[in-house]
Order: structure tokens, then C-alpha cells, then sequence
């Protein structure tokens, strides 16, 4: 994989959120609709802010975008642990996408995954997905070793143990993210220099290096920090 590298978080976002205004816009334009997941952690919020101002937070199709998320901690949704939270702050409460069109990722919604087209498997064709990536090489909430990686049917699995509080998290699985039209994961810092070269050269043992859509864009932002070269 050769990724997108630019100078800083804050160029990261820039170049996040004019990748996903582009997607947005073109599945809107394709199809009449787009559907989103969201992710969560520090470096997703920078693109959602960006996402919030001009000229993105006038000119897109916002009443045309199906909004849910990548993975979820299982905190009340104003918990300032709660993805939902964050993205609410940075991007929701500032874009017109109707109440009605927003999907917590929680036991109770659930079924409105299936409101998102499905491809040939049956499985959500999301148009777009985000995510992050730790220092572990985890992303969404597939950590290493954990049994929700080796999930083939459901695409959504509750964990209950993650290494990182808070332990209790739904996220959604491989065959989901796989199924997408375009992901893209963005990650920012020295500290995951280790991580993302080895995700980079697919090296296995970490679940982002598992993240492949089988029909499909993967797209990796990052910045200078976490590149290192």
C-alpha cells in the first residue's frame, strides 16, 4: 500500500474531509443517497470538524447522507467517552443531515442496518467508511487477538474485552468493512510509525492490515509523524 502522507494533523484533516466531500458527492450523484460510518478517536475529529465548515458544511448533499459508525463504545451516547458524542460536537450539530437519517451504533439500532443497501452476500454496502488506527494496529474495535476477528457472518459483534477503557464496545467486523465501496483510515502521530509500517506491508498479526474491500477503494491519509520516512 502507498498512502497519502501529508505534513501535519491539521493538513490531515484537510485532506480527509475533501476525500470524503468527493465520495459523498459522487454516491449521491450514483445512487441519491450516501451511507456513512463514522469513526472515532482524535484523528477522525479533526476531518469532522473540517467537515463543519466551509464550503463543505453548505455545499454537500447533506439531506441525501445516512449517517451510523465504524465502532462504538457502550457508554450513554452523551457520555464524553461515546464516538456519537464526539461526532455530534464536531460535525452533527453543524451539518443539516435530518435527525432521522442518524444511527447510533447500539444494541437497539441495530436493525437499522438494514436500511443500507446490501451487496450480492447480503451484506451493507456502505458507501463510505472511516476509521482510525492505534498504536497496536487495531481499528474500529477488532483488536489483536481478539475471537471478534475471526467473525464471518455478523456484521456487527459486541466486545467486551478490549485492552483500552472503555472495555465494552460494539464494533462492526471485517466482512462489513470489506464490503464497502471506499474506506479510509487516517492516522497521525509518531507513535504509530511501528504500527502503520507493518499495516502497510499487510503484516497480518494486525487487524488494520485485514481491512481490504473486495470490491472497492482503500485509502490510507497520514501524516509525516506517522510515516516517518
Amino acid at each position: 500500500m502507498t498512502p497519502v502522507v501529508v505534513a501535519d494533523p491539521a493538513a490531515l484533516a484537510e485532506a480527509a474531509a475533501r476525500w470524503t466531500a468527493e465520495r459523498i458527492g459522487r454516491a449521491v450523484g450514483e445512487r441519491d443517497a450516501c451511507y456513512l460510518a463514522l469513526a472515532g478517536g482524535e484523528t477522525p475529529t479533526g476531518c469532522y470538524r473540517r467537515l463543519a465548515q466551509p464550503p463543505y458544511d453548505s455545499q454537500l448533499p447533506w439531506s441525501r447522507v445516512f449517517i451510523t459508525w465504524s465502532d462504538e463504545r457502550r457508554v450513554p451516547l452523551d457520555d464524553p467517552a461515546s464516538n456519537y458524542a464526539m461526532a455530534r460536537a464536531a460535525l452533527l450539530d453543524h451539518v443539516p443531515v435530518p435527525a432521522d437519517q442518524v444511527f447510533p451504533l447500539t444494541e437497539e439500532n441495530l436493525p437499522a442496518l438494514g436500511r443500507v443497501p446490501k451487496d450480492p452476500a447480503g451484506l451493507p454496502r456502505f458507501d463510505v467508511i472511516h476509521l482510525g488506527m492505534g498504536e497496536d494496529g487495531h481499528t474500529a474495535s477488532l483488536f489483536p487477538r481478539n475471537s471478534a476477528l475471526k467473525e464471518r457472518r455478523a456484521i456487527v459483534r459486541a466486545v467486551d474485552d478490549a485492552p483500552k477503557p472503555p472495555p465494552h464496545r460494539l464494533t462492526l467486523t471485517l466482512p462489513a468493512l470489506n464490503a464497502a465501496r471506499a474506506v479510509l483510515i487516517m492516522v497521525s502521530g509518531a507513535a504509530k510509525r511501528e504500527a502503520l509500517a507493518r499495516v502497510l506491508r499487510r503484516d497480518l498479526a494486525l487487524p488494520a492490515s485485514h481491512v481490504q474491500p473486495a470490491d472497492g477503494e482503500l485509502e490510507f491519509i497520514v501524516d509525516q509523524a506517522a510515516f516517518g520516512r
